[in-house]
C-alpha cells in the first residue's frame, strides 16, 4: 500500500528493540513514507544517529536545545510538520513522561506539543508492562486519544524471561500505519455515522447517606468499548456508573449512581444503532434507604434490609419496540461458574442478539483486572476469544459488531 508524500515522525526511545526501527524505517519508505526520526539520549546507546539517517536520508534530531533549530522553535515544527507520530520503542519509561505531559526531553516535549494522531510501540519487561502503574499510564493514554500497537508475547532479551512486552514486528507496526493513515476514510472509519451506545461500570444502590450495594466492576472493559468505537468514527454516548477512570476522548459521558438513574439515561440517549451493556448493574436495591446515617444502638443488633429488584436495563431495551430497541442488542455475562451454559441462558432470558461472557470468578483474577478472556455467544454459535488486554478485546468485539452492520444493514 503506498501512501504518497506522507510523513511520519519516527521517536525512537532507548530499548533493546530500538534496532527494528532500522527494519521499520526501510519498509516504511519502501511504501512511499517520508519519515523524519527524534532520538532521545538512551536510544542512542542502542542504534546510532547515523546509521538512522543514512536510512532516512533526514537528520536525526536528539537534542531539545540545539540552538539551530530552536531559533525556529523547532521542536513545534517537529510536532506539527507531520501526518503521523510513531513511538517505537515506547518504553515504560517515555509512555509515563506521555502520561504526566512532561516535556523535560525533545521527544516528550514534541509529544506534548503535537496536535497530530500519535501510535506507540510498546516495549518492555512482562513485569514492567503489568506493573500496575504502567497499567495505569496505559489506560490514560488510550483515553487521550493514543493509538497503540502490541505489546506481543516471546522471548525477551534477558536470559530465560518471556512473556507479554515485545515490541510489535516493523510489519505489523508499519500496518497499523498504513491503517492510521490510509486513503480511504471510511477504511479508517467504519463507524462513521453510527450511534453506539455503551454502559459501563458498577452502580452504587443507597443504603444510607454513606453506605451503598455494589460490585467489583471497574468499568475499563466499557471504558475501552466506547473509547474504540468513537475512534472507529462513531458517535458515542458513555453512560457510567461510578469509577475512578477518566472519560475516554471523544466520547459523550454521562455520570449516574443508580441502576434507576442508568436506565433514565439509557432511555434517554436513544435512539441507538448499537446498544452495549457492559455496566455490572446492581440485583438489587434497599427497599427503603435511609436519609441519615444508621447507627448502632449498643445492643449488637444487626439492621434488617429489605431488597427489592432492581430494573433490568438489558431485559427492558432489548424488549423496546422496533424504532426503539437498537438494531444490535448487547450484553455481558460475568460468571462464576457454567460460564458458557449460563450466558446462553441470559441471552435467551434478555432477549439480546449478542453476549460477551467471562469468568470472574477468584481463580481468574480477572474482576476489575486489566485482561479479560471472553466468549461471544450468537444465535449462531459460540466464539471463545484467548486472554487479551481488555482493550484488545474491545477492538475485536467492534470488528465484528462493523461486520455485522455491513452485513445487515448495507453499510458499514
Amino acid at each position: 500500500m503506498s501512501l504518497g508524500t506522507k510523513r511520519i515522525l519516527l521517536i525512537i526511545s532507548g530499548g533493546i528493540a530500538a534496532y527494528k526501527c532500522l527494519e521499520l524505517i526501510r519498509r516504511a519508505r519502501d511504501a512511499g513514507l517520508s519519515v523524519r526520526v527524534i532520538m532521545t539520549d538512551a536510544a542512542t546507546k542502542f542504534v546510532t544517529p547515523l546509521s538512522v539517517g543514512a536510512l532516512t536520508n533526514e537528520r536525526v534530531f536528539t537534542n531539545l536545545f540545539d540552538l539551530d533549530d530552536e531559533r525556529e522553535i523547532g521542536h513545534i515544527r517537529l510536532a506539527r510538520d507531520t501526518d503521523l507520530i510513531v513511538v517505537a520503542p515506547a518504553t515504560a519509561d517515555l509512555m509515563a513522561k506521555m502520561a504526566g505531559g512532561h516535556a523535560d526531553d525533545l521527544a516528550s516535549a514534541v509529544l506534548l506539543a503535537t496536535d497530530k494522531p500519535v501510535l506507540a510501540a510498546p516495549a518492555m519487561n512482562p513485569h514492567m508492562w503489568q506493573h500496575a502503574a504502567t497499567r495505569r499510564n496505559f489506560a490514560l493514554l488510550q483515553a487521550d486519544g493514543v493509538h497503540f500497537v502490541g505489546p506481543e508475547t516471546g522471548e525477551m532479551a534477558e536470559s530465560g524471561e518471556a512473556g507479554l512486552g515485545r515490541m510489535a514486528e516493523p510489519t505489523t507496526i508499519l500496518a497499523a500505519i498504513q491503517s492510521l493513515m490510509g486513503s480511504t476514510p471510511q477504511n479508517r472509519l467504519p463507524l462513521k455515522g453510527r450511534h453506539i451506545l455503551v454502559t459501563s461500570g458498577p452502580t452504587h444502590e443507597p443504603i444510607d447517606p454513606v453506605r451503598y450495594i455494589a460490585n467489583r466492576s471497574s468499568g475499563k472493559q466499557g471504558n475501552a468499548i466506547a473509547g474504540a468505537a468513537a475512534k472507529l468514527g462513531a458517535r458515542v454516548t458513555l453512560v457510567t456508573g461510578p469509577t475512578s477512570l477518566p472519560d475516554p476522548k471523544g466520547v459523550t459521558t454521562i455520570h449516574v449512581e443508580t441502576a434507576d438513574q442508568m436506565l433514565v439515561a439509557v432511555r434517554g440517549a436513544l435512539a441507538a444503532d448499537v446498544a452495549i451493556f457492559a455496566a455490572a448493574v446492581a440485583d438489587w436495591r434497599v427497599a427503603n434507604a435511609s436519609d441519615q446515617k444508621i447507627k448502632k444502638n449498643g445492643k449488637q443488633d444487626t439492621p434488617s434490609l429489605d431488597l427489592v429488584e432492581n430494573s433490568d436495563i438489558l431485559k427492558t431495551i432489548a424488549h423496546e419496540k422496533p424504532g426503539v430497541r437498537p438494531p444490535l442488542v448487547i450484553g455481558f455475562a460475568a460468571e462464576t461458574q457454567h460460564v458458557i451454559e449460563n450466558a446462553k441462558k441470559k441471552r435467551k432470558a434478555k432477549g439480546c442478539d449478542w453476549i460477551v461472557a467471562n469468568d470472574v470468578s477468584p481463580r481468574t483474577g480477572i474482576m476489575g483486572g486489566d485482561r479479560n478472556a471472553v466468549h461471544l455467544i450468537t444465535a449462531s454459535g459460540i466464539d471463545s476469544w484467548p486472554e487479551m488486554d481488555k482493550a484488545e478485546v474491545a477492538q475485536r468485539l467492534l470488528e465484528h459488531i462493523v461486520d455485522y452492520l455491513a452485513a445487515n444493514t448495507g453499510k458499514a
